[in-house]
């Protein structure tokens, strides 16, 4: 027979466990929150190694230093799940809707790019994803683009989320590379005092039919995110009252997509039209019934 303090010391045990989960589940949010607001941004990538056959004739990309001024706009914010879109400003007048980061709590579900415009979908062990965080990339346009469940860390003054995962090529390279397909990327995402850094370290991998993988070449990515007062992104925050309702009926066809659970196969263009290029040119009060048509004739 159990005695009375054993079950009272398996009880305190329980306790402590379920607050240390709690308490360190609001770490994670407040890591991952910070990262909203107004940025002063720079965008450093160079190759590091090469491995082709034909050393004589490859041509490695140009090292890459970019700056620019990003508005990070909180779009959902609830125990298991935040939002974040990207608004680049290029001036008061011009600005370009950038990418999207979406944080769940504990998924399972995930769509794991595969090659060309295709993303395999996988459901995850509730085990294997018990405490962590899934980071859901998306394109410009909403479609996906590469995703990846881990811990987020907070020891020894460091507070960081590092993930491996399969994308498609960087815009930056898919006018000018045509000699690889995938790109496994190892990011890194680090709260620092003066904002957040984006480290990578990434694999430009040629992928088969058969699945199977050669290392073409390798580079490195430093992605350097400064606070600065978010009287400086007011024009971006002001574009998106004025856009946000039509990129919302852009995500709520995105997900009914998603949530088939079936593998993702899209059209790289229609009518030799990109998918973002259609969207770009909507006007804000699009009805969802013309966004809805225009994603579905990308889908296969």
């Amino acid at each position: 027979m159990i005695s009375k303090s054993l079950l009272m010391s398996a009880a305190v045990a329980l306790t402590c466990s379920l607050g240390f989960s709690q308490d360190k589940k609001q770490q994670d949010i407040k890591s991952i929150k910070s990262m909203c607001g107004c940025y002063e941004v720079k965008f450093n990538f160079t190759e590091t190694f090469s491995y082709p056959k034909d050393s004589l004739t490859y041509k490695p990309s140009e090292t890459k230093h970019e700056s620019a001024l990003e508005w990070v706009e909180l779009l959902e914010d609830t125990s298991n799940k935040i939002v974040m879109q990207h608004l680049l400003i290029v001036s008061d007048d011009m600005i370009i809707k950038h990418w999207r980061q979406d944080w769940l709590y504990e998924n399972t579900d995930l769509y794991s790019f595969d090659k060309g415009n295709s993303w395999k979908y996988k459901k995850l062990d509730k085990k294997a994803v018990k405490g962590q965080w899934t980071q859901k990339v998306y394109q410009v346009d909403d479609s996906p683009r590469y995703e990846g469940s881990s811990t987020w860390v907070h020891v020894d003054g460091k507070d960081y989320w590092a993930n491996v995962a399969d994308a498609p090529l960087p815009r930056r390279e898919q006018t000018k590379r045509n000699d690889y397909n995938v790109l496994k990327r190892r990011n890194i995402h680090e709260i620092t005092a003066t904002g957040w850094n984006h480290e990578q370290d990434n694999d430009k991998l040629v992928r088969d039919d058969a699945g199977k993988d050669v290392l073409l070449a390798q580079e490195k990515g430093f992605d350097v995110y400064t606070k600065v007062p978010d009287i400086k992104c007011i024009a971006a925050q002001k574009w998106w009252v004025a856009n946000n309702a039509i990129w919302k009926n852009v995500r709520d066809k995105w997900q009914t997509l998603f949530d088939r659970h079936k593998d993702l196969n899209l059209e790289a263009k229609v009518d030799r039209k990109a998918l973002y290029s259609l969207l770009f040119d909507l006007k804000p009060d699009t009805a969802k019934a013309e966004t809805d048509k225009i994603i579905d004739k990308f889908v296969k």
